[in-house]
């Protein structure tokens, strides 16, 4: 493939992103705001910085902010901005800076006065970055069974229903001693069917809030996949195909998402979703979006028609710094290192030796994963 499809694979990607971009749409959504002030800002998950940055700026105030986010993923004027507390933490296993952040949160939320309002920004990963746990439970339990749910390909779903049984801050919990007037929820969805239930295992949810009470969904997959879907039409490409369908083990999607690409016509395919991947015994470096990008890279072995970018919308893929991969029909020419990098759960270092790995850095956004395959 040439470096021109290349190039608008990657602009394509980067469309999808700005379209679901935490800034940007909390910022809209915050400027249509109609008499709602709110007194306090709880934004948590990966995009909480870009939605906490958005939403002081289209308030215009100094108001009260705790932002809990991952790691490296807070920008530098929400560290520098007095009215903002940042907590950073771990994701997808928890660590103690996920129970100091479920402690402050708990606490922020009951010490809210008679007459208060609450703006709580929530986006994907808010389930690991803060947690409270019962007394029975300690955080090695916690971390030891995370690890286990994840290595044996647990679907999001899945994981946070055994979230939601055991926290003290899920399933709507966070929310039911607010004693204020009025919580307004934002949400930037990373679950399939977009539902604030399972979005951070709840940690949105107004089930139990005594109070006035609103949820608006301001970001999804499928918005992502429109504005993609656009800029490839944007940029002479038809577009054959754009769904959410990537649900299931990333061998099962490789092999059938591969064979169709094998045989495509010439355009741009859209697909989006979160697969699960099982992890063997001392995995090497990597993510499902790497693994998928090698397994992908099988099916096209030899191919000069064929690219196909797969990422994470939130930049980062398992515990490495690459969103995924961008392959074509070189990438998996050695298809003995292919195979045994995919068993062994090292697809980021094979990619990362072929020139094929993809890094975008954090994202401030979280709507699950992207492919953007381009066939000549």
């Amino acid at each position: 493939m040439s470096s021109l499809d290349k190039e608008s694979a990657i602009k394509i990607f980067e469309s999808a992103i700005d379209a679901v971009a935490g800034y940007n749409a909390t910022h809209r959504a915050v400027s249509a705001f109609d008499g709602f002030q709110p007194d306090q800002i709880i934004a948590v998950g990966k995009a909480a910085s870009g939605m906490c940055a958005g939403a002081l700026a289209a308030l215009g105030t100094d108001c009260p902010a705790l932002l809990v986010t991952k790691y490296d993923h807070t920008e530098q004027a929400m560290w520098d901005a007095e009215n903002v507390t940042v907590i950073e933490s771990a994701h997808p296993v928890p660590d103690q800076h996920s129970l100091d952040a479920g402690k402050q949160m708990l606490a922020t939320v009951d010490a809210m006065p008679s007459g208060s309002q609450l703006l709580l920004l929530v986006s994907g990963g808010a389930s690991a970055l803060s947690e409270a746990l019962p007394d029975d439970v300690t955080l090695e339990d916690w971390q030891q069974l995370t690890d286990q749910m994840l290595a044996a390909g647990y679907n999001i779903g899945q994981i946070n229903t055994r979230r939601k049984e055991t926290s003290q801050i899920k399933d709507g919990k966070l929310l039911e001693n607010f004693k204020g007037a009025e919580v307004r929820v934002l949400a930037i969805s990373d679950v399939e069917g977009d539902s604030i239930g399972t979005i951070g295992s709840g940690t949105g949810d107004t089930k139990r809030c005594p109070s006035k009470s609103s949820i608006d969904l301001i970001a999804t997959n499928e918005v992502a996949r429109m504005a993609a879907a656009a800029k490839a039409k944007a940029l002479g490409y038809t577009v054959n195909d754009n769904q959410e369908c990537l649900y299931d083990d990333v061998a099962v999607l490789s092999d059938r998402i591969g064979q169709e690409l094998a045989k495509a016509a010439p355009g741009v395919y859209i697909y989006g979703g979160e697969p699960t991947v099982k992890l063997p015994e001392n995995p090497g470096s990597g993510g499902r979006n790497q693994a998928l990008a090698l397994g992908l890279a099988q099916h096209i072995v030899g191919r000069d028609d064929v690219l196909v970018l797969v990422a994470g919308t939130d930049g980062s893929d398992g515990p490495t710094d690459a969103a995924g991969g961008i392959v074509d029909g070189s990438t998996a020419a050695d298809i003995e290192g292919a195979s045994d990098a995919l068993k062994r759960a090292d697809a980021g270092t094979y990619l990362r030796e072929h020139g094929a790995i993809f890094i975008t850095g954090p994202t401030n956004t979280n709507v699950m994963d992207i492919v953007v395959a381009i066939v000549r």
